[in-house]
């Protein structure tokens, strides 16, 4: 029996896509900062599936010491990784040169989450799977990633960008092993963070998909080795767009999108 180990887990598409690992009997690591919520969703499991085994860990993958300290913990319960999902990430709204001292801090957080802990969480799990000569990692990035840049959240639209970057760069050095690399890249999707941010006003305007049906497009197209999967047709034109139109233009139309927040 495989283990999928899901960062972010606690709720969103790290959520629902343990619920669906944990139905096809995968072992599951899940890794958040809200422990309650991460027992909430093992009791949950647990009623459906009794047989896989389910281990959760409070952490805050932010901290620079966080993700060899999780490969230590799973080192030390003899605990091996078939699949990674870096999943875990934050975004900040805001015009950049107006942002206070504290927003500034919740950026360098952000960006230690949605960039280092992937890198070094990455590295470490892959020098794993190199000696196993096996295993899949899953990176969840945006259709953001494909945008020219992102007014009022440049940094994390940067962020994502980043990380599909680095995610294709990886799965080209590692395509003659039995290693692949994938990258999730939804659109405007239901989630907490959707909910409770200034993107609400926004986002109650326009069809979103839900992280459910986000989780089952990436279970899917992670098993199919798919190099970067997309979930959803406006989506998929939304990126095809990102590529036709002059960038002057996109920059115009994300400023636009982003006020009406």
């Amino acid at each position: 029996m495989e283990t999928v180990l899901i960062t972010g887990a606690s709720s969103g598409i790290g959520y629902e896509l343990a619920k669906i690992y944990a139905k096809n009997n995968y072992n599951l690591v899940l890794v958040a900062r809200r422990i309650e919520k991460l027992k909430q969703l093992k009791r949950e499991i647990k009623k459906s599936n009794s047989k896989i085994q389910i281990k959760i860990i409070e952490m805050d993958l932010s901290e620079s010491k966080a993700p060899k300290k999780l490969f230590f913990l799973l080192e030390n319960d003899n605990i091996e990784i078939d699949i990674l999902i870096n999943n875990a990430g934050i975004g900040v709204y805001g015009n950049f040169l107006e942002l206070s001292h504290k927003e500034m801090e919740k950026i360098e957080k952000m960006l230690n989450l949605n960039i280092i802990a992937v890198v070094k969480l990455t590295k470490i799990f892959l020098n794993k799977m190199k000696k196993q000569k096996r295993g899949t990692i899953l990176n969840v990035a945006s259709t953001a990633a494909f945008q020219p840049a992102g007014p009022l959240m440049a940094t994390y639209y940067a962020s994502k960008s980043f990380m599909l970057s680095f995610s294709e760069g990886i799965r080209y050095e590692l395509k003659n092993t039995n290693i692949k690399i994938s990258t999730l890249c939804p659109g405007p999707t239901i989630t907490e963070f959707e909910k409770m941010s200034k993107t609400k006003k926004f986002t109650d305007k326009i069809k979103m998909m839900s992280a459910e049906k986000v989780a089952k497009i990436a279970f899917n197209g992670l098993k199919k080795g798919k190099k970067i999967i997309i979930p959803g047709y406006l989506n998929k034109v939304s990126v095809l767009t990102s590529k036709v139109f002059p960038r002057e233009l996109l920059l115009k139309i994300i400023k636009k999108i982003q006020q009406n927040k």
